[in-house]
C-alpha cells in the first residue's frame, strides 16, 4: 500500500501543508460549483441509502451516474470523505476505481482489509483493480481469496466485464469454472 506524503519543511523550519493530488491514469477531475456539489451530494446520498436498503432499481439511475462520480471526486478534492461502515468505504473505492483514481482506490480497499481481514468484497475490489491495471497475477490472487471467502464471487466474476483483461488466462478460467 502506498503511503501518503508528509509535510515538507522549509528552510525556516516552518510546516507548510501540501494539498494531496489524485493519483490517476485518467487525468484530473473537473471542478463543480458549490450549488451543483450540494445537489450532487444529496443525490449520491439518496442513491447510497436506496442501495443499502436493497432498492436497486431506484438506486440505479443511469443519467445520474456522472453526478455520483462528480460527488465522489468533489469529496476527494475536499478531503472530507468519511465512512460509517466498510461497505461505504468500498462503494467509495469503487467510484474512485471507475473514475480512474487507481492508487486512491487501492488505499481504500487496503484500509478495509487492515480493519477486517476477511472482507471478501475488498479482495474482489482489489481483483477488479488489478485486472483493470493489467496485473494478472495479483488479480488472480485477490480473486482467489475473494472466492475462498465467498463463493458467490465465482459467479459474479463470470459476467463482470472488468475482468476482460484476464479472461484469456487459463488460471482465471480454472478459477471461475473449476468443474470444467
Amino acid at each position: 500500500m502506498a503511503t501518503k506524503s508528509g509535510t515538507p519543511i522549509t528552510s525556516s523550519a516552518a510546516h507548510t501543508p501540501v494539498k494531496k493530488t489524485h493519483r490517476t491514469l485518467a487525468g484530473s477531475p473537473q471542478a463543480i460549483d458549490a450549488a451543483a456539489r450540494k445537489q450532487t451530494l444529496a443525490l449520491y446520498e439518496t442513491a447510497l441509502k436506496l442501495m443499502q436498503t436493497g432498492k436497486f432499481e431506484k438506486a440505479h439511475i443511469a443519467d445520474r451516474i456522472r453526478m455520483y462520480i462528480s460527488a465522489c471526486v468533489a469529496q476527494i478534492s475536499k478531503g472530507t470523505a468519511t465512512f460509517e461502515t466498510h461497505e461505504e468505504r468500498y462503494d467509495y473505492a469503487i467510484s474512485l476505481l471507475n473514475h480512474g483514481h487507481y492508487e486512491d482506490a487501492r488505499e481504500h480497499f487496503c484500509a478495509i482489509l487492515l480493519q477486517e481481514k476477511t472482507a471478501d468484497y475488498a479482495f474482489y475490489g482489489l481483483a477488479l483493480l488489478s485486472s483493470m491495471t493489467g496485473d494478472t497475477n495479483k488479480c488472480i490472487d485477490h480473486l482467489t481469496e475473494a472466492i475462498r471467502l465467498n463463493a458467490q464471487y465465482r459467479f459474479q466474476a463470470r459476467s463482470d466485464s472488468d475482468f476482460d483483461n484476464v479472461a484469456d488466462d487459463p488460471r482465471f478460467t480454472e478459477l471461475l469454472y473449476p468443474e470444467a
